[in-house]
């Protein structure tokens, strides 16, 4: 009987552990808001890119999801300097679907449908200014580059963006029909290798597989990275540089100014906003020194 416990706890444990194992990586990686109850479960419960008070908020803020390591910080500043906001609620997914969002009025994500209308948004310059009509005032705060986000090792020898093309070599891409990023890596391919590389890349490639399109960029391509799933992943400096400072196993491959971009970050206070003295309030922080110094500290370019 004792040895049948003795056994049966081994495996238990043995179980655990394979579950740590494979969700070692999984996000959240910010520090989620204290609670009652933690029911969050890698790999099943685990919604990363909600933040807050999603109940009678004060303040609705839609970030364009590659910012997603600046929230705790921003958030817990803003409240700090204006404490009459004590309910604030952010969501980081891709712009392109939060445009979708406000444009459309609501989200369903699993079970969970979200109509909250957000009072400022945050994106690429480019896409702040088709949606110029929605917005009574916008401000830049912040700019970054791209990068390539290999395994710790470089085990396929990647030294830049031409080495994408190579057949065998699995590419996690961001889809241009939703991520802005898309649009700039395509546009980094063109520099760097052509209309060939742009083609063999975006075509060839996902005709066979090889190069993957995501659906939520800045959670899925480190993911691909850490677990095994793809060889490189073009991504922001940003999200190469967070990865390495919260010490997961990745390498960031630098890439040539002349074959670069530089992107421009954006801030709109919504016209209809239903906190307008709550979004110019944070409007005003995402424009101070204090923002702009965490926005620095996670890899983005300020000036």
């Amino acid at each position: 009987m004792k040895k049948s416990i003795f056994y049966t706890l081994m495996l238990l444990v043995a179980t655990i552990a394979k579950a740590q194992q494979n969700h070692r990586y999984d996000p959240p990686w910010n520090t989620p808001p204290s609670s009652s109850v933690n029911f969050t479960v890698p790999g099943i419960n685990n919604v990363p890119d909600l933040f807050g008070d999603i109940e009678h908020p004060q303040l609705v803020v839609f970030f364009a999801g590659n910012q997603f390591m600046c929230i705790d910080e921003l958030i817990n500043g803003f409240k700090k300097k204006y404490p009459q906001y004590d309910r604030v609620f952010a969501e980081t997914l891709p712009p392109g679907i939060l445009a979708q969002q406000i444009e459309g009025g609501s989200l369903t994500l699993g079970n969970l449908r979200i109509t909250h209308k957000p009072d400022v948004y945050t994106a690429g310059k480019g896409r702040i200014t088709q949606m110029k009509d929605y917005f009574d005032r916008t401000e830049v705060y912040a700019y970054n580059k791209l990068a390539l986000m290999v395994p710790k090792g470089n085990p396929k020898n990647i030294s830049g963006i031409k080495d994408l093309g190579q057949q065998a070599l699995r590419v996690s891409m961001p889809n241009p029909a939703w991520e802005g990023i898309g649009k700039q890596i395509e546009t980094a391919y063109v520099k760097a290798g052509g209309k060939t590389l742009h083609q063999t890349i975006m075509q060839t490639k996902v005709a066979d597989s090889s190069t993957y399109l995501t659906r939520i960029h800045h959670r899925e391509s480190p993911m691909r990275i850490l677990y095994g799933q793809s060889d490189v992943a073009p991504v922001w400096y940003s999200e190469a540089y967070y990865q390495q400072l919260i010490g997961h196993p990745i390498e960031m491959i630098t890439i040539a100014e002349e074959q670069n971009i530089r992107a421009t970050y954006m801030a709109g206070k919504l016209k209809q906003a239903p906190h307008p003295e709550a979004a110019t309030d944070f409007m005003d922080y995402l424009s101070s020194n204090e923002a702009k110094l965490i926005y620095k500290k996670y890899g983005f370019d300020t000036e």
